[in-house]
Parts: C-alpha cells; structure tokens; sequence
C-alpha cells in the first residue's frame, strides 16, 4: 500500500503544531506561569525549549521519516539486526492510547462549555453558581460520556477522510482560525481597563517573583513544560516525518512547529493574565483557571457572552488538532502492523477509544472513591502521570539513544537523514551534548516527577 503524503509544507507545519498545540498551551501554561511567578518563568521556559525539547522532536521527525513508518514499525525498519529497540513501539502505542483516554473527556468538557457559553447558560451567574456549576458537571456520568462520544466520533470523522482531505485540510483551517481567534482575544484583554499590571506579571521578569516562588521550583517547572507541550517520546510526533519528503532538513522544520507551538502559549497568556488583573482575579488560581474563573470573568465582561465563546472555540479547536493528530497516529498503527485499510481502522479504534475512555469519565461520579494516587486524585490524574510522567520522557530517552549509539540507529544515520534537504541543518558539534548530558535532563524531569507527585 502506497504510503500517503502531505500536499503541503505548511500542512506539514500546522499539524505538526496542531499535535503539539493542545490544552498544555491554553490551560496549562497559563497556569504554570501564574504559579511561578510570570515573565521569570517563561525566560526560563524558552531556554530549556530550545536546548532541550528541539533536538528530541528532530529525532523524532528522522526516524519518522527514515523509516516511512509510524512508531508501529518504524524501530523495526532502522533497528541494527539482533535488537531490541522494536519492542518501544508497545509503550509508544501505550502512550498514543492512554493520551487519548483521558484527553477526549477534557475535549468533551470544552465542548459543553462552548454550547453553554454560546446559549448564555453561565449568564447573571455569580461565582459560586459558575463552580457549581461544573461540579454538577462531574456528577452526570451520561452526558460526560455523551460529550466524550461526540467529540471521538467527530475526530475519527475527520481522519476517516484521509491524511491530505480530511486531517490536513481541516487541520490547516483550525490552526489558522484558532491563531486569528486568539490574536482578537488578546487583543481585546490587554486593552481591558486595568490590564496593564497583567501585562507587566506576564511580561515584565521580576527576580523577586523568582525567589518568592523558589528558584529550584521553577526551574523544575520550566523544564517540566518545555517538554511536555510538543508530546515528544511515543510517536506522536515522529508519524508526520513519515508522511514528508526530503526536500527539507528536519531542523528548520522542527524550528517551525516549535516557535508556532510557543505563540499560541505565550498569546493564550496575554488573553488571561490581563483580564485576571482586570477583575482582580489570583493569577496563580490553578487548574479550576479555565472552568471556573474565566466564565465568571467573561460575566463580568461587557460583551463577556461573545468574548467567551470565541475563548471555548479556540479552546476546542486547540484540544480538536491534538485528538485528530494523534488519533491519525492510532490509526497508522493497525494500517503499518496489519495491512487494515484506513475505514476498517477508523471503525475499530473508534469503538476502542470510546471504551477506553469510560473509566476516565466515571473517576469524577461513580468511581470517584477510587483514589489510585492518593487522597483527591481520579483515574484521570493516574492516566496523566503514566504518560506524562514516564512514557513521555522514558520514550524521549528511547529516541535519543536509538539516534546517538553505535548500537541503535547511530549518529551518522541520524545526521545523514536529518540533514538531508535544504534548510538549516543540525550541528555536528553537538555530539557529545545530546548523546551525555540531553539524557541526564530527561532523568532530571522524570526524577522531578515523581517527587513532586509523591512529595508530602
């Protein structure tokens, strides 16, 4: 079966960044920043993007497109004979599933906030009707699901059309709408009557802030969300390298996908520390930052119905591209392992996904006295913490590995493949940087996981 191609770089690039682009931009960054301190953070976030999460995504995009294959094969096509560097695609499979178990019921919650923004539901609410509202959310298992079944259903739609139809064609008018959108909202929240000393917590470093938020701590953070925004590690990544030729060198390309993934945070930012300043909200207010405190900011605003829907549109629209790129991943895997057409994998993986994701659905209700990682976390929080926590950067390390050992793929294949095309190319230099000390950072940020998980 003849391996289906992108029509366009730029289709390459959005969808890319489309994976990469997803609730860690418009919900966690946010948030992360707020908690640490703002513009301090950020200097530091970009730092560690660009030495730490660039070179793994380029490994990813090389063996991707070495290989002609999704993660299913692609270590079986490159791999040196009598290895075993094949049996990663079990966890990088894992990983794809398990993202999607947990991530289509967040994409459901943002698609009921959107209807209900949109029909004025959260108007004349006060702040306390706005929380409950969103608890009595937690309570309906029935239309968490139904919402979650909506979004599966509309996602593997889209893919069913085919890699150039369907993910790229509507993937590109998505990321495009979702980057106008969000410029408008920001816009409009820097402009806000008060906003200005949002603006300055955003942008302005303060070493104070630094402190006070404890230098360690944030640096941890920093390097925590410098890798886990372009969901580098399982593949998710590296099957679009397979879908691209080699008119270009992977670096500048992976460069492309990085600054499109950064804007969209560092924008998502200016829409929500100006307006917090406004309304004289905490900007460290935590992950209840999207469900609670900007519907009842959005009240308060003149216009705050229309203000608010944009906001849910591009919300839904950066969870959209995530589920749709990773859900193409999922479908190479059963077209590369079993010969399946693309139909008969949609089907399956739909009805796969649907199932799997219903533990997540039922942790907030029926199975809310599970605690699986300690008083007050769901089934969602133990999904989260074993992809992003370890399969993530475990599999990151596999990559790294696998390009820079003599007994992997090696150095000179990587950089053969990775340089080939026009474009900046990726130093040679740099050898010794990603084959010693890429790994002990990867180590530092699992490590780091783990004691901030279990800590106290």
């Amino acid at each position: 079966m003849k391996r289906e191609k992108f029509g366009t770089r730029l289709g390459f690039i959005l969808i890319s960044a489309g994976c990469a682009i997803g609730l860690g931009n418009v919900w966690r960054f946010p948030y992360v920043t707020g908690q640490y301190g703002g513009a301090a953070f950020i200097l530091i976030y970009l730092f560690f993007l660009v030495i730490f999460g660039l070179p793994i995504m380029v490994m990813e995009y090389a063996v991707g497109r070495a290989s002609q294959a999704s993660i299913a094969m692609s270590f079986d096509k490159l791999e040196p004979k009598g290895t075993k560097w094949h049996l990663h695609k079990y966890t990088g499979m894992a990983g794809n599933y398990l993202l999607m178990m947990f991530y289509t019921t967040i994409g459901g919650w943002i698609l009921l906030y959107f209807v209900r923004t949109l029909t004025g539901t959260f108007e004349g609410m006060d702040s306390a009707a706005v929380s409950a509202e969103f608890d009595n959310l937690m309570a309906q298992p029935g239309l968490m699901a139904l919402c979650m079944i909506v979004v599966v259903v509309a996602c593997f739609g889209i893919c069913s059309l085919g890699l150039e139809k369907g993910v790229e064609k509507i993937t590109k008018v998505m990321m495009v709408l979702l980057l106008v959108l969000m410029i408008i909202l920001a816009i409009h929240s820097v402009t806000l009557p008060g906003s200005s000393e949002g603006v300055a917590f955003y942008l302005l470093p303060d070493v104070g802030k630094l402190v006070d938020a404890g230098v360690s701590d944030v640096i941890f953070a920093a390097m925590g969300q410098s890798f886990f925004t372009l969901s580098i590690g399982i593949g998710s990544i590296a099957i679009f390298g397979s879908y691209i030729d080699k008119k270009r060198a992977l670096p500048g390309e992976a460069f492309c996908v990085t600054i499109l993934d950064t804007s969209v945070a560092l924008i998502a930012g200016l829409i929500i520390f100006p307006a917090c300043f406004a309304y004289n909200v905490p900007p460290e207010a935590g992950p209840p930052l999207i469900f609670i405190t900007l519907p009842n900011i959005f009240n308060n605003m003149a216009g705050g119905r229309v203000w608010g829907t944009i906001f849910f549109l591009c919300m839904l629209f950066a969870a959209a591209s995530t589920i749709i790129a990773v859900f193409e991943n999922i479908i190479s895997f059963s077209i590369d392992l079993a010969g399946w057409s693309r139909k008969k994998s949609v089907v399956v993986n739909l009805i796969a996904i649907i199932i799997l994701s219903m533990p997540c659905v039922l942790g907030f209700n029926v199975l809310s006295g599970f605690h699986p990682l300690g008083e007050g976390k769901t089934i969602l929080d133990l999904e989260d913490f074993i992809v992003s926590n370890n399969l993530l950067p475990l599999g990151s390390l596999v990559y790294v590995f696998f390009c820079t050992s003599r007994y992997g793929w090696g150095w000179d294949n990587f950089l053969k493949e990775t340089n080939t095309g026009e474009g900046p190319h990726f130093p040679k230099g740099l050898r010794f940087y990603v084959s010693y000390i890429l790994p002990l950072i990867v180590l530092v940020v699992f490590i780091q996981g783990y004691l901030s998980m279990f800590a106290g």
